[in-house]
This record gives C-alpha cells, sequence and structure tokens, in this order.
C-alpha cells in the first residue's frame, strides 16, 4: 500500500479548536481510493469530529482489519496510533489494546466483508463483550479490493457489475447488534454529514461499544452487463496486453433531509436507496421498539438512519466487567506485573 503525504503548509486563518490545532492537523495522507468513494466522506466526517472534539491526536488508536474500508484509517489523523490487522481480526486487536490501556480513545474501521464474511465471529464478541471503542463499518454491499463479488449485506435482487443477481438474504448489522445487546447503535449515510459527524462524537464518548453502520456507495463495480462501455463488455471484446481498470471519475453523493422524512437517493448506476431519518419523537433507549422499527422499514426497502439504541446504565462495559487496572500496563511496575509464585498459587486456587 502506498501512502502520499499532503502538504503541511496550512493558511493561518484557519480556525482552531482548544488545544489551538487546525482541522488539516486531524488529516492523514492523501487517499488513493476511488475518485468519488462514500468511504472519503467518511473520512472527511471522522476529521471533523475529532477536530470538533478537541481531541489530542496522540490519545486516539486508529484499527483496521483488510479491504477498500481498512485503507481509510491510513487518510485521517496521522498523529494517532494505529495498526492494521489481518482479514477479520480486528476486533481481536481492540480487546487487547483497550484492556492494556484504558486512557486511550479507540476507532476500528471495518467494511460490510471485513465485518460480516470472514470477520462475523470477532464482531459478535466483541459486541457482547462491550469492548469501549467506536467501531465504524463502511457498508457498500461489494467486495471492492476483488471486483465487487455479493458480501454478506447485499440485498437480494441486487445486481453485480457482471450480471449476477443475489438471491441470498443479507446480514443487517444494526440487528445483529441489537439483538447481541450493544449498548449503543446507529447507522447513517456518507453523503450526510451533518448527521454522521455527531453520531461519530457521540460514538466516540460513550462509555462501552458503539456500532456505526455507514452505508457507502461504491463508485466502481456499479457498471450493469449489456452496456458497451462497462468493462465486461470491453474485455470480451478486446485483447489488451495486461488486464486493468479505468475507473472514471464521479461526484461524491450527498442529501439533505429533515428529520422524520423519507428520501430517496440515486446512486451512480441509476438504482436508488431508501433512507428514513428518525423522528424526534423516536425514543432510542427502548431496545425491543428500536429492533422492531428498524425490521419493520427494512421490509419496506427502507435504511433507518440516525441514533437507533443507545443504553447509558449497563455495567457490562469491558473494563467495568473485567476490573481492568485504570493504570496501563506499561506504566505499572515489575512487582505489579509479577507478583511471585505464593500470589500465582492464590489465583490458581480459584479453578481447583
Amino acid at each position: 500500500m502506498s501512502f502520499i503525504n499532503k502538504p503541511k503548509v496550512s493558511h493561518p486563518s484557519l480556525p482552531r479548536n482548544a488545544l489551538g490545532l487546525t482541522r488539516r492537523q486531524y488529516e492523514g495522507s492523501m487517499s488513493t481510493l476511488c475518485a468519488g468513494c462514500g468511504h472519503d466522506s467518511i473520512t472527511a466526517a471522522i476529521v471533523e469530529a475529532c477536530w470538533g472534539l478537541d481531541m489530542r491526536p496522540e490519545q486516539l488508536v486508529k484499527l483496521s482489519g483488510i479491504g477498500c474500508s481498512s485503507k481509510t484509517t491510513a487518510y485521517f489523523v496521522a498523529g494517532a496510533h494505529g495498526f492494521n490487522s489481518v482479514h477479520g481480526r480486528m476486533p481481536s486487536i481492540a480487546s487487547g489494546a483497550s484492556a492494556a490501556n484504558r486512557e486511550l480513545t479507540y476507532i476500528g474501521i471495518s467494511g460490510d466483508g471485513d465485518s460480516l464474511s470472514i470477520g462475523l465471529g470477532q464482531l459478535v464478541h466483541v459486541i457482547r463483550r462491550n469492548v469501549n471503542m467506536l467501531y465504524m463499518i463502511e457498508n457498500n454491499g461489494v467486495y471492492g479490493l476483488t471486483k465487487g463479488q455479493f458480501s454478506a449485506s447485499a440485498d437480494i435482487g441486487t445486481k453485480a457489475k457482471k450480471g449476477d443477481v443475489n438471491q441470498t438474504p443479507p446480514i443487517d448489522p444494526v440487528l445483529l447488534a441489537l439483538s447481541l445487546g450493544a449498548t449503543f447503535v446507529a447507522r447513517s449515510f456518507s453523503g450526510d454529514k451533518a448527521q454522521l459527524v455527531p453520531l461519530i462524537q457521540a460514538g466516540l464518548r460513550h462509555n462501552g461499544f458503539a456500532l456505526i453502520d455507514v452505508l457507502s456507495p461504491c463508485v466502481t463495480f456499479n457498471d450493469h452487463e449489456g452496456s458497451t462501455k462497462s468493462y465486461t463488455f470491453t474485455r470480451e471484446h478486446y485483447q489488451p496486453v495486461v488486464e486493468t481498470d479505468f475507473v472514471a471519475h464521479a461526484s461524491e453523493i450527498s442529501v439533505n433531509y429533515a428529520e422524520g422524512e423519507s428520501v430517496s437517493v440515486q446512486l451512480h448506476d441509476g438504482s436508488r436507496v431508501n433512507l428514513r431519518k428518525l423522528d424526534p419523537s423516536y425514543d432510542p433507549t427502548d431496545r425491543s421498539a428500536a429492533y422492531n422499527y428498524i425490521e419493520t422499514k427494512l421490509k419496506n426497502h427502507e435504511y433507518v438512519t440516525g441514533l437507533i439504541h443507545i443504553d447509558e446504565s449497563s455495567s457490562t462495559e469491558f473494563h467495568t466487567l473485567n476490573k481492568t487496572t485504570a493504570v496501563p500496563l506499561n506504566r505499572l511496575p515489575f512487582e505489579k506485573l509479577a507478583p511471585g509464585a505464593a500470589a500465582l498459587d492464590k489465583l490458581m486456587g480459584r479453578y481447583r
């Protein structure tokens, strides 16, 4: 993976937060994602959220797995700690890091392929353990790095780039999180920055596991079978020396609609996704009602966006439940880390 650093020069009149930092100081490398990718809009929202929270960059830990989404961590808060894990295994790294140092703020960036297929078992357990982190799924319904196969979140009837139609029921991460007892569940759209930024800020400040499922259109794999301008048609009628793709420029999709309203968003291939923003009267503290509401709207082909569920009274938060040390492990004295044979015998006695 190659990175292109952004220029460090910034205009002296740029607004600064309480730490005296500009938004530019919360950016990372230049994005190598396709022009118009929804993931870049999410990156911009994360930058805005961290800047607005006056977060010290060195207090943030960025974690990811494999996929287009997992490249995102290179594109924001260059001064943060970071770890790019293997495919689907980011939750294990996040759990271990959080257990070792609870003073830092953790954000995991994943995709629908990384989280809902190979990493589904990992996601399930990081939710039920209520690890103190923000977990964002950049959800586009395809495997973007491997030519656009259906992911586990692809809806029934969705047509792939090569014309195949998905017939397998999708896994909905919001319903999954609600059923597993997640204490913060939200959904948003990459083009709705006004909604997404405060959701990210709330997730970063939540004491426990916070999940935000972000619908993020893929601009590369929306062309369809039968088009003479499609990549498939070109490969069938020409003999190139090497297999390459040209990704045409596409504009980012953005929306602006009021609370309680529904809007139909046209994607780059002409297909549409229906979004409904939660009404102000909606109660996010009622888990059962939230689950039923989301399930009903999904049957009407509507994706509900906003803060879907939050539980701030839960006693199952990871550090509380496991009585982890308030002092990071790397600052504990040797005597605490290795208390001796007698202490070990006393500990093992519990299991005899």
